[in-house]
């Protein structure tokens, strides 16, 4: 689904660069719930951003089913995003003058669907999350977790190959924290591939496979024993 080879990429800072990406190979199945773990400057955003094609690496491949990612202009790259990826971040990015069920909705407008089938297909995402009761509520009137779940129908709602989920859970307290990875548990369990970015050790333990960066390298790469949610 997934596959890296050789990435490499440099900030110019001033009359020098730095380097934050030092040559990362990495392979990702469909299917798999990876964690990216790593401190700050481990370089796991910029890698994420990469995947997302929001920046685009100096050097090295980037496959994405099967697809070369490279030199993209804005328009292409646009188009990629919205049929291949889907993205959760932690502070949500929801539009607060529309309703959860008109946020769910968003995505399928740039793929062109008339407003019905898009209130449709979004509520039938927002009853996956549990949220089909708030589907009228602006995000002021809902919760963290609610609205972190709003995020992921949202994503969900296009059917993207990838999701891609930027410390999903950063801005939530440890109980909601729980309830949000077990949605995403229970999406990858349904065959969604699923990368979460975390600086925390027992969000990463909640999936499957945790690859943790240090300046810019791979630190290590392992297979874990996914702690379930309850």
């Amino acid at each position: 689904m997934i596959e890296i080879k050789n990435l490499y990429k440099s900030y110019k800072m001033g009359n020098s660069s730095l380097q934050v990406l030092k040559g990362i190979n990495i392979e990702i199945e469909e299917g798999e719930l990876v964690a990216i773990m790593g401190s700050s400057g481990s370089g796991k955003s910029t890698l994420l951003n990469i995947l997302g094609m929001l920046d685009v690496a100096d050097e090295g491949d980037y496959k994405l089913d099967n697809v070369l990612i490279e030199k993209l202009d804005e328009t292409l790259a646009a188009k990629y995003r919205n049929k291949f990826l889907g993205f959760v971040f932690q502070s949500f990015n929801l539009i607060n003058y529309k309703s959860a069920l008109e946020n769910v909705a968003l995505p399928l407008y740039y793929q062109g669907l008339n407003r019905k089938s898009r209130q449709k297909t979004a509520l039938e995402y927002l009853e996956k999350v549990g949220l089909a009761n708030w589907s009228s509520h602006l995000p002021s009137e809902l919760s963290g977790g609610q609205k972190q779940r709003v995020a992921i129908a949202r994503a969900l709602a296009s059917q993207p190959k990838v999701l891609l989920a930027d410390e999903p859970t950063g801005a939530l307290d440890s109980v909601t924290s729980n309830e949000v990875m077990g949605l995403i548990q229970q999406i990858n369990n349904e065959g969604k591939t699923i990368l979460v970015v975390t600086h925390e050790i027992d969000i990463a333990n909640m999936c499957k496979r945790i690859v943790t960066l240090r300046d810019g390298v791979i630190l290590e790469d392992k297979k874990v024993k996914q702690v379930l949610v309850s």
